[in-house]
């Protein structure tokens, strides 16, 4: 088969020059790297030749896997440059790193470190044998559950180098991956800080004190001297050690093993020690006066008095407590009541000390280390202790948490096998196992250090965090064999080792983010050297490291740096435990012995953790990665890693969506759920803008919101113009603020695409309960009256489909979000109950900042048997109830004669309808029908009525531009079309068609102006009689009164509602019906017209057959 296959061109299938972010390289279907130049020629597959662009041959597939590489980016690039300039490729050789060297010894070494030697026996003095057993073992337990959820994730799938970063996005989603990457390389970072701080205290407290600047001129200033001369060691060291790591990370990764061995052998000198101990203790005295330890400095003697020769004189302890050397000497209370004596500071495994250690003794800051069960005379209450006498004192309030906090950053460093993924030659092996190991091992020495240090060493020397009582020493040097030095010296390169490859990791944790483009200020940081050092984001790695050195202190470093780790581990355990629960197909690690109560377990005892720790650095740690989380999620690059939590997403969805099946939302919980119908043009570009604008003005009812659209055609020729149709609807809504979903049907005709989607919308109880639809203004000219036939049905549809329904008429002229009205009013006309609609809409609205300083005002109508001062007062008293405030006015339509004016436009419009139903008549015959009728129509108006009003009919010939409104209100009857091409785009049933009014040369206009009219009635009694108006009755075929009732409503209400509300930003009123009988459609249409002219944003509102709106609470 490989025959079969030709090899594609030199440069073809490389990676595309992108924007600098990695892309993940893959050999699967669609992937950008595998090589789309090969061809397939064989006739064996002949079936399968079609699809082979998209479809690789098994073959090919195989290949790629076999030279797939997880390199990092700047590393490959880096590779690839040289490779070229050599003139031809190189192969590039597969990382032979196995668990040994891989993953167990860089874990080894990560974990052990500062803390185990500087404070693991303080700790144990401090809180004695039992508790730290605890403390150590919570600890421990944490990681080790954290591990085993992290290597069931290393285990599922190929893990690039990235390490716990991409484990973590590629897990939660680039939100959380965002924000728990940023913390775990700020805890990485100050982790940096610690390891440069304890250096410098190894260096100053027990090397060279020799080197300190800053002296202290009484003890009260030895602890603020001993800061400043942190801060400045510790610059200087953090300056060298940035720039080790520009010049050459790979002498740092050439000594890491030379560190390493220093921590082994430190560690197993402490062992030899404490076995030497239980026969041969070393010898290390300690000087009690009392019970309180003291300081050996200043002094060499024990005692108070010495014998020289016959004589009895007095020691150099002697003079630290009294005003002088003379036995006559004024001296300390305490000094003069209690006898020195001297104890043994290690007496060994064999002396039964471990009773004596195992409960805690917590200390206050300033109080004196003191033996306990040894006599002592005490002072009175209230004798201040002389701070300038040699005691051991206790530099800082103890407690449990503290104890914790401290000590947490040494079971720290579990990630560094995971981090080491792509130098591992079967990482999917290699991470648990070694991982696993390292754990179980620092966890076993960590446990018997605190047995064997509470077996071992006096408990004041233990609770001697400086070893001040040992002249000095390191603590836990005084028990190591063969010399303290090998402590102090393997301590001293351990922490250097630390602090370098934290500096050498942290800026390439930073690089990642930065690459992956999920954090905009942080592309700077992704750049760096040709061979992909990342320089910049050194440089801030070591200015956020140079405040954990200015904070100069180990003890307050190490909580901070604990709640970066923690919160990390607490991530990593979420996302094995979702990945477990939603049981996604692609979730099948390697790596057997995990469960999802593990993971939740881990989570749990992170999280408890932190809050132990320190609970203000815990809330702390939380808001900034709730802040990067909302950042990521505001302003950060659209992934789609097909993280747990899109899975989390879908699962909660299905959840919520079954649950909505179980019944309809009651009253209190109905909102708005709109489908809104747009139309698209001949680009696929929304017609009107402004009907999404006002969808999200209506959303602060927070509801769905489906944008839907239909395109005429079929779906497999029209289906890219559906997809750009759609990307254009998504943008708008992007722009236009509105969240939801869009659709765009394509089908044969508008009326059944339409009518799929008001059936189709939605999901399960996640449905519609509302259609927005924009009025089709230029219906009249439509040439085949197809536009308005399709919103009757619309209509139809919703009402028996129970939906509300929202019909905004002049749409263009409504306003867009950036508006502003000042003032102004919302009239709502209540003609009919519509189940609280009208109501409930306008208080949408007003939560919105275009329409918030608008007033609220409704309107109802009085009949004649009404009382309408007892419905403003029930209408004031329901809308009190309802929780809204608005402006109440009882509009009373007494009975009246029906006018001339509302006879002609019934005339008119039953003039038109007649015609219309004519249509079907060929040229000739309609062009003589149109005839007779007009003529009828013009004799009829003449002998009845000649002087009140005018009825023009003429057959012009016009051009197309002579179609547009003129200020008369025109019917335009036309009676002459030819079979319109089907566009691709056709407008939905309620949109106004923008630039539609060519129409057929030969129309007819039947015009009829208002104004005259109104202007013959005021002059007094016109010469129409009631027998004139009767007449118009006896008209045939046009006397319909039912249509003349309609239209004198029309008519009507139109007048009142012109007169109270022509000022009105905005109107809402109840929109009837259509007819029952399909005859009468026509003139449906011509209802609403009259109904709503003279306004400029007019709403119609049709309720769905529910109540909406509820008194109750």
């Amino acid at each position: 088969m490989l025959n079969n296959l030709t090899d594609c061109e030199d440069g073809d299938g490389g990676a595309n020059p992108g924007d600098g972010n990695p892309k993940e390289s893959s050999p699967f279907i669609n992937s950008t790297d595998t090589e789309k130049g090969k061809e397939y020629d064989g006739k064996n597959m002949a079936l399968f030749e079609e699809e082979m662009d998209t479809s690789p041959m098994v073959s090919s597939l195989l290949s790629g896997l076999a030279n797939y590489t997880n390199l990092p980016q700047g590393s490959r690039e880096h590779e690839e440059a040289e490779n070229n300039e050599g003139g031809k490729k190189k192969p590039v050789q597969a990382p032979r790193m196995g668990t040994f060297m891989g993953v167990y010894l860089p874990c080894l070494q990560n974990i052990f470190g500062v803390i185990l030697f500087l404070r693991l026996t303080w700790v144990v003095g401090i809180a004695g044998i039992m508790e730290s057993f605890c403390m150590v073992l919570i600890c421990c337990s944490c990681t080790m559950l954290t591990a085993i959820s992290m290597s069931a994730i290393a285990t599922n799938g190929v893990v690039p180098a990235g390490g716990s970063y991409y484990m973590i996005s590629r897990s939660l989603g680039p939100e959380f991956g965002g924000a728990v990457g940023l913390c775990f390389y700020l805890g990485t970072t100050f982790a940096g800080a610690m390891y440069i701080l304890g250096t410098i205290e190894i260096l100053l407290a027990y090397l060279f004190p020799a080197m300190a600047i800053f002296k202290a001129e009484d003890a009260s200033g030895e602890a603020s001297a001993m800061l400043n001369n942190m801060r400045v060691y510790g610059t200087c060291v953090l300056t060298c050690m940035a720039t080790v790591v520009f010049v050459g990370v790979k002498y740092v990764n050439k000594f890491a093993l030379v560190f390493l061995g220093c921590v082994i052998l430190s560690i197993l000198a402490i062992y030899a020690g404490v076995i030497k101990s239980a026969f041969d203790p070393p010898y290390f005295p300690i000087c009690l006066l009392g019970n309180r330890t003291l300081s050996h400095h200043g002094f060499d003697v024990c005692a108070k008095l010495a014998w020289e020769g016959n004589e009895t004189v007095t020691t150099q302890l002697w003079g630290l407590f009294c005003s002088s050397r003379f036995l006559n000497a004024t001296c300390d209370e305490y000094f003069t009541q209690n006898n020195v004596t001297e104890i043994q500071g290690i007496p060994g495994a064999a002396s039964g000390l471990i009773k004596e250690n195992l409960w805690s003794s917590y200390l206050t800051k300033g109080v004196i280390v003191e033996k306990r069960g040894m006599p002592s005379v005490g002072l009175a209450d209230g004798a201040l202790i002389n701070m300038d006498h040699p005691y051991v004192f206790s530099d800082m309030t103890s407690y449990f948490t503290l104890l914790v906090g401290i000590y947490f950053p040494s079971v720290t460093g579990i990630m560094a096998g995971s981090n080491r993924s792509g130098d591992l030659r079967d990482a999917q092996k290699s991470i648990p196992t070694g991982t696993i190991l390292a754990i179980a091992t620092t966890s076993a020495v960590y446990i018997s250090s605190v047995v064997l240090f509470g077996a071992c060493i006096e408990g004041v020397v233990l609770r001697d965090k400086f070893g001040e009582a040992v002249s000095g020493n390191l603590v836990v040097g005084t028990l190591a064999w063969p010399s303290p030095w090998v402590i102090v010296i393997g301590s001293f390169f351990s922490t250097c080792g630390a602090g370098l490859q934290s500096l050498t990791g942290a800026p390439r944790l930073l690089q990642a983010i930065s690459r992956d483009g999920i954090v905009p200020f942080l592309q700077v940081f992704g750049h760096g050297k040709a061979n992909g050092e990342p320089t910049w984001a050194l440089l801030l790695t070591a200015c956020i490291c140079e405040i954990g050195i200015l904070i100069a202190s180990l003890d307050e470093v190490a909580p901070i740096l604990s709640m970066f780790f923690l919160m990390c581990y607490m991530f990593v355990n979420l996302a094995c435990a979702v990945q477990t629960l939603l049981r996604t197909p692609n979730w099948r690690p390697r790596f057997r012995y995990y469960h999802w109560t593990l993971s939740f377990l881990g989570m749990s005892l992170c999280l408890a953790l932190m809050f132990i720790c320190s609970w203000y650095y815990a809330l702390v740690a939380m808001l900034i990665a709730g802040l990067i989380y909302k950042y990521i999620e505001y302003r950060g690059a659209e992934k789609e890693w097909g993280d747990g939590i899109r899975g989390l997403s879908l699962s909660a969805a299905r959840y919520a969506l079954l649950r909505l099946e179980e019944g309809p939302p009651h009253t209190k919980n109905w909102r708005p759920q709109l489908l809104v119908l747009v139309r698209v043009d001949q680009d696929q570009n929304v017609v009107h803008p402004q009907l999404l604008s006002l969808t999200s003005q209506l959303k602060a009812g927070k509801g769905l919101t489906i944008v839907g659209s239909v395109l005429e055609g079929t779906f497999l020729d029209n289906h890219p113009q559906a997809q750009r149709a759609e990307e254009s609807i998504r943008r708008l809504m992007e722009a236009e603020k509105v969240k939801g979903f869009c659709q765009v049907v394509i089908s044969s005709n508008l009326r059944d695409g339409v009518s799929h989607l008001i059936q189709s919308g939605g999901l399960g109880g996640l449905q519609h309960n509302t259609v927005l639809v924009g009025w089709p203004r230029n219906w009249r000219q439509k040439e085949d009256h197809q536009t308005w036939r399709n919103f009757i049905e619309l209509v139809r549809e919703t009402t028996a489909g129970h939906l509300a329904l929202l019909v905004t008429k002049n749409v263009s002229m409504f306003p867009g979000n950036p508006e502003r009205f000042s003032e102004g009013s919302i009239d709502v006309w209540w003609i009919v109950h519509d189940g609280g609609m009208l109501m409930l809409l306008p208080f949408l609205l007003r939560h919105h900042k275009v329409w918030r300083k608008c007033k609220m005002r409704i309107f109802t109508v009085a009949q004649m048997d009404d009382n309408s001062i007892q419905m403003k007062k029930d209408l004031t008293t329901f809308l009190y109830h309802l929780r809204i405030t608005a402006e109440v006015e009882v509009v009373e339509m007494h009975e009246s004669d029906i006018s001339a004016y509302t006879y002609e436009k019934t005339l008119v419009m039953e003039q038109r309808s007649q015609i219309l139903k004519q249509m079907h008549l060929t040229k000739n015959e309609r062009e003589r029908e149109i005839q007779s009728i007009t003529d009828e129509s013009r004799g009829s108006i003449r002998r009845k009525n000649p002087a009140n009003t005018r009825l023009r009919l003429n057959v012009p010939e016009e051009t197309a531009g002579d179609s547009e409104e003129k200020p008369e209100e025109e019917v335009q009857l036309i009676h002459d079309q030819s079979a319109p091409s089907c566009p691709s785009s056709s407008p939905s049933p309620g949109e106004e068609p923008e630039g539609e009014g060519e129409a057929d040369p030969e129309k007819v206009h039947l015009t009829w102006t208002k104004d005259k009219s109104v202007a013959e009635k005021n002059k007094g009694p016109s010469p129409v009689s009631s027998e004139g108006i009767k007449d118009f009755f006896s008209m045939k075929p046009y006397g319909n009164q039912s249509n003349v009732r309609r239209m004198h409503t029309a008519v009507r209400l139109n007048e009142v509602i012109v007169k109270k509300s022509r000022d009105a930003k905005l109107v809402l009123l109840n929109m009837p019906g259509p007819p029952r009988n399909r005859n009468g459609d026509e003139n449906y249409m011509e209802f609403l017209e009259v109904l709503t002219e003279h306004l400029d944003r007019v709403m119609l509102v049709r309720g769905g057959g529910r109540e909406v709106i509820t008194i109750y609470s």
